[in-house]
């Protein structure tokens, strides 16, 4: 006899009833997409985790420094032998304010499997740089800033 083996979380099966409650149509309401950011020398990395969609499914837009990513996935259209509806259907949002010293001009986005990589570089002006110290009586110096 097989048996099944279930977990029990009472704050996320809360959590999913009052999705089903205030969506009112049965299924999830999209809940924010997972990221992780950090930094690799010169360059600004984030990840974004949107299993189960294709590229097709995703929009990248920036203006000024904000970076908007919206992904969608469809409704089904036949429920009615749905065992289980645990995959949040619609439209997922996320904004990201990026600091002047990135260049929004340069981003570089690949997504592949589930996983939105975005590629920002540090901008020119935010790098480091070394400036020359001039003397009346002395030669140029270099200043490491």
């Amino acid at each position: 006899m097989a048996q099944l083996l279930m977990r029990t979380d009472p704050f996320r099966d809360l959590d999913r009833l009052t999705q089903h409650l205030f969506r009112g149509d049965g299924t999830l309401a999209p809940t924010a997409m997972p990221m992780d950011a950090w930094r690799e020398g010169d360059t600004f990395v984030v990840e974004f985790d949107l299993p189960g969609l294709s590229a097709d499914a995703i929009e990248l837009d920036v203006e000024r420094n904000v970076v908007t990513v919206s992904a969608q996935r469809p409704v089904r259209e036949n429920t009615e032998d749905m065992i289980a509806a645990e995959r949040a259907r619609g439209t997922f949002s996320r904004q990201l304010v990026l600091g002047d010293n990135l260049d929004t001009e340069s981003i570089d986005a690949a997504y592949d499997a589930g996983v939105l990589t975005l590629r920002i570089p540090v901008a020119e002006q935010a790098k480091p740089r070394k400036i020359e110290i001039a003397s009346k009586d002395q030669d140029r110096q270099v200043i490491t800033s």
